[in-house]
């Protein structure tokens, strides 16, 4: 079975950058506290690296 991420938005993106909105929203988050989950590849650790102070990431198999 493939890893796989559970990424919950936990901060606002009120004040933020432009780019961090926009990885945000490609990610697939809207509201805070909205949980998504991805298959673990480079392109979604990526994106975490890049806007990881405002989300809470946990790995999980399946």
């Amino acid at each position: 079975m493939a890893k796989q991420l559970q990424i919950t938005l936990v901060r606002s993106l009120i004040g933020r950058p432009e780019t961090q909105r926009a990885t945000v929203n490609t990610l697939g988050l809207r509201k805070v506290n909205q949980t998504v989950v991805h298959n673990d590849n480079p392109a979604i650790r990526g994106m975490v690296n890049h806007v990881t102070h405002l989300l809470k990431v946990t790995e999980i198999e399946g």
